[in-house]
């Protein structure tokens, strides 16, 4: 952390040098978060009327690509804002997704009650990834005891892979994704990893695990590329082209399919609550709300002295905190003791340990033809 006479905050926005030792300002001290977003603002949201033109123009290829198949196209169901966004939208446009869900164990029952409204109104079928509790707790318990900060790459591999296998299985090409630009755009890079570097994951499991990974979903980048270049799967980030006001979407979604507030982003999983609204902030610093806040400050969906009074209050309530403690260490199989030695531990990168590298990081010679390559695509774009 940088000394006090060091720090400095956005002037918009509520990260600041605590958050980012290397955060940059312009003349009016603006971070470079904030002009990183509306760069991509500017190129990624368009006008109302530009965002349907695109999306009926995409749902009428992913109609005519899924004529014969029992479903058209595919997406992630957590349960959260941006995924139940993302099925009423696709429901709108006369689309037929199958909805793929994660049980890893930590599904709160308001989530299980929020997803079921959701396939039930929609009508939507659901393929629910039941991962092995004794693998998935191994693997977290071994990413907990390596002290990296982005523990939840393993819940988010495991869906990665899932969407992959099944949009292969059922001659896919299209996946729906909730990821957008205006609520979640903004995150500095050292509070998250790569998802799907199964190197990684396996070689801390390797040094911290004891239960062998036998039916936990995996994938590489050999069959990303083959699904991309190949089976040409394409993944939509269709919220970027719809109006996406959080709070009005909340509203819509609780009206339209009987949907419930979890109190935070993310909490529809008690050990993401805990992990966002505990682990973080405790072990590496890290409060993800400075993110998502400042996140919908330069959206224009909150000013900065709201998110100002918010990060006042507690991530979460602390009697829930204490609760989710004793809940998690005992459920992971940690003694107390043992789980504030590891809150106590400094934290390590996670290139400490091995990582996915590309062909051309394998064999530097080719580096020459993958930029010649980039440079024809680029060229053919520009026409």
């Amino acid at each position: 952390m940088n000394q006090l006479s060091n720090y400095r905050q956005c002037s918009v926005g509520v990260l600041d040098t605590r958050d980012d030792p290397t955060m940059t300002f312009d003349s009016k001290g603006r971070c470079n978060y904030y002009n990183a977003y509306k760069a991509a603002e500017d190129e990624h949201v368009p006008s109302p009327e530009q965002g349907e033109v695109r999306l009926q123009a995409l749902a009428a290829q992913i109609k005519e690509e899924g004529k014969g198949k029992p479903y058209d196209c595919i997406m992630g169901l957590s349960g959260g804002v941006d995924s139940t966004y993302v099925a009423l939208q696709a429901r709108r446009l006369g689309l037929r997704p199958l909805a793929v869900h994660l049980d890893n164990g930590w599904n709160s029952e308001l989530a299980v009650m929020n997803i079921e409204q959701i396939v039930s109104r929609l009508d939507i079928d659901l393929h629910t990834l039941v991962i092995d509790w004794q693998e998935f707790r191994d693997l977290q318990r071994a990413y907990l005891l390596s002290n990296v900060i982005d523990i939840e790459v393993i819940s988010d591999h495991a869906i990665f892979a899932t969407l992959y296998k099944l949009a292969a299985k059922y001659g896919l090409k299209h996946i729906l994704s909730g990821t957008n630009i205006v609520t979640e755009f903004v995150m500095p890079p050292h509070w998250i990893y790569n998802k799907t570097d199964h190197v990684n994951i396996r070689a801390i499991h390797r040094e911290f695990g004891k239960v062998p990974l036998k039916t936990y979903p995996f994938i590489n980048l050999k069959v990303k590329k083959w699904d991309l270049m190949v089976l040409n799967v394409r993944s939509h980030s269709i919220l970027n082209w719809v109006p996406y006001d959080k709070a009005a979407v909340k509203a819509q979604i609780q009206d339209e399919l009987g949907w419930r507030d979890y109190g935070g982003k993310h909490h529809e999983s008690i050990f993401t609550r805990f992990y966002q609204g505990y682990i973080l902030p405790k072990k590496f610093f890290a409060d993800k709300r400075k993110a998502h806040l400042s996140n919908l400050i330069y959206a224009g969906q909150i000013t900065k002295e709201a998110a100002l009074a918010e990060l006042e209050m507690p991530p979460y309530p602390l009697e829930h905190q204490e609760e989710d403690r004793l809940f998690v260490t005992k459920k992971l199989g940690f003694t107390l003791a043992e789980f504030d030695a590891i809150m106590a531990s400094d934290p390590i990168p996670h290139s400490h340990y091995a990582v996915e590298q590309s062909l051309y990081d394998t064999y530097p010679a080719l580096k020459p033809l993958r930029d010649t390559a980039n440079l024809f695509k680029r060229a053919i774009k520009a026409t």
